[in-house]
């Protein structure tokens, strides 16, 4: 058995198998720490602008890759027309680097302001560390190689990927299976302020 096939033939499925387990486990034994464990209290302006940025941005970055995995040869039909070709690579990687902008946000936040240190674990910081070589490489790719001239590039990116499956049951990232499917029927809420209004207090 060759190193390639330890590394996308044995090593993807292990990750996935510990990813499905862990999950799986962690909902059994705590399932309230299914959270994003928001800091929004601590901090606000930077994690909107920062947060904002960085979902829509990997999820629109996530959908094109899974499209271009699911309909191959529409993908390569549309990439036959060299205009078309070049409006999907400046669409994608414009949209990658507006997904690194919004964690690099992230990532200073946490780091900058003396209360959310406090409250970073470890598995917080390998978190951001393993998201931010995922995006900085595929980014780095584009910009400088040609798609499959450079292998050890596309093998980090892909390595780096199942990484980051394998510590989602240990991470906060877990919070993206937590989808609240409940709240569509739930009752409404009514929300009642205590503070005066100034005509009120007036």
């Amino acid at each position: 058995m060759t190193y390639d096939d330890l590394l996308f033939g044995v090593f993807p499925y292990l990750c996935i198998i510990i990813a499905i387990l862990g999950s799986v486990w962690r909902f059994l034994s705590d399932r309230f720490s299914y959270s994003s464990l928001s800091s929004q209290f601590l901090e606000t302006r930077q994690l909107f602008w920062g947060s904002v940025a960085w979902h829509y941005g990997i999820l629109a970055v996530l959908t094109i890759h899974l499209v271009g995995f699911l309909f191959p040869e529409t993908i390569l039909s549309w990439n036959a027309e060299p205009m078309r070709l070049y409006v999907m690579e400046a669409t994608g990687f414009t949209l990658a680097l507006f997904t690194l902008g919004g964690l690099i946000m992230l990532i200073v936040r946490r780091f900058s302001s003396s209360r959310i240190r406090v409250v970073t674990s470890k598995m917080d910081i390998a978190l951001l560390l393993f998201l931010l070589i995922q995006v900085a490489t595929g980014v780095w790719t584009a910009m400088f190689y040609r798609w499959g001239s450079s292998w050890y590039a596309m093998y980090a990116v892909i390595l780096n990927a199942f990484l980051l499956v394998l510590i989602v049951p240990f991470t906060r990232l877990v919070h993206f299976l937590s989808v609240p499917i409940k709240y569509i029927w739930r009752p409404h809420q009514i929300v009642r302020w205590n503070r005066r209004s100034p005509i009120i207090g007036a």
